[in-house]
């Protein structure tokens, strides 16, 4: 009887060694030990998942509306909506424009999707790096660039600390995560997340890894993890055992603010009572759907977050992220900023336009120019047959 039990326990890890054998290593690891014991210690996660603020999320469409996402995908008229008509224009001359810092101490360049660098009171704040060809665990397949990354990524100088918001490869980019361990770097993540990045090399002594509402210095800057609504996994079989948030960066003399991927939900509120007022919001408004309502938001829910967050105050401007680069939805790739473009001018709230890799200072002149509609075929503005005025919007924001 021992026998047969340790044979089948040496068959049973033989079988573990080989699935993992198996498993790519752009699936990152799965938490253990003691991350694992922070996680089920954390107050988000109950009965083995991390939870969403204002209750579970939808994640994915019901069976007709995955049959009306396949006809949507293969229609011929619809995707030729979701690729610009002409190549998207890059912003040449951005690594001369960040040689020198910024006079206000403020900086902000889009560089694509979610990545951002963010030049903040003498420190380099570098957002969901993403410099692969394609947001895939394989480079063969998968969603790929609209248009070329604008700079390449050890031209962009010294980075203090690279913040990621989740673990979806859209996010977070292992190859572009492997050029940056050679460097000083250090790597912001929510909990569960730094198990990804030390399985790709990244020492564990280069890590800061959050839960919801906690906090790190790095150098005069503090970094908060806030709540978002959305959904974590890299594998085929999605534990949510990593989190999701958003970021609060604040420094000496400015504050900004990065959506990661979230749903709208009233806990924007408290973030902003919490941590702002916000010189930029970083709002994620592309890649939403009626199949998923509760994990992207639109344009106009973005909107109404960057109000909430007390962005909409004087200075405050929002920048429109997590659209333009990948084709990750059935909408049109530039209604996001038509959308954005036409509801924030009726509210009466600055939002920043720049091309990918355009430098812009929030407190100057900001890129206004709808540059995408030269590279666009012409869009329908559903948005303006809704009967709630986009302006309404305006009336949720904070004191």
């Amino acid at each position: 009887m021992s026998d047969t039990g340790s044979l089948a326990r040496s068959v049973s890890a033989a079988g573990a060694s080989l699935l993992r054998g198996l498993r790519p290593v752009s699936f990152g690891a799965e938490p253990r030990g003691e991350r694992l014991a922070r996680i089920e210690a954390s107050p988000h996660f109950a009965d083995g998942v991390f939870r969403n603020p204002d209750g579970p999320a939808r994640t994915t469409p019901a069976p007709a509306g995955r049959r009306e996402l396949a006809k949507g995908f293969l229609d011929r008229e619809a995707r030729a909506l979701r690729a610009p008509a002409r190549p998207i224009p890059v912003h040449p001359g951005t690594l001369a424009e960040l040689s020198s810092p910024p006079a206000d101490g403020l900086r902000v360049t889009w560089l694509g999707h979610s990545t951002v660098l963010t030049e903040i009171d003498g420190h380099r704040v570098l957002f969901d790096p993403v410099w692969g060809e394609r947001c895939s665990p394989v480079g063969f397949a998968g969603p790929r660039r609209l248009h070329p990354v604008p700079a390449p990524l050890a031209a962009l100088g010294p980075v203090d600390v690279v913040v990621i918001s989740h673990d979806h490869y859209d996010h977070l980019d292992m190859p572009t995560i492997k050029a940056l361990t050679g460097t000083d770097t250090l790597f912001a993540v929510p909990l569960g997340v730094g198990a990804h990045l030390e399985h790709w090399g990244v020492p564990a002594d280069r890590l800061r890894e959050l839960d919801w509402h906690e906090s790190t210095r790095v150098g005069s800057l503090t970094l908060t993890a806030t709540p978002a609504r959305h959904f974590c996994g890299r594998g085929l079989r999605n534990t949510q055992h990593t989190l999701w948030a958003s970021w609060s960066v604040a420094g000496d003399r400015h504050r900004v603010y990065h959506s990661g991927d979230t749903g709208y939900f009233e806990g924007f509120r408290d973030i902003g009572a919490s941590h702002g007022p916000f010189d930029v919001t970083m709002i994620q408004l592309g890649a939403y759907s009626e199949h998923w309502p509760d994990i992207h938001m639109t344009p106009e829910e973005g909107l109404r977050a960057h109000l909430d967050l007390q962005g909409g105050g004087p200075g405050g401007v929002l920048l429109p992220i997590h659209w333009g680069t990948f084709n990750l939805a059935l909408h049109p790739w530039a209604e996001p900023a038509e959308w954005i473009h036409d509801v924030a001018e009726e509210a009466g709230q600055p939002v920043a336009f720049p091309r990918p890799g355009e430098p812009f200072t929030p407190g100057a002149e900001l890129p206004a120019e709808p540059w995408w509609r030269a590279v666009s075929a012409p869009l329908d503005r559903h948005w303006r047959r809704r009967t709630a005025p986009a302006a309404e919007a305006s009336s949720t924001a904070g004191p």
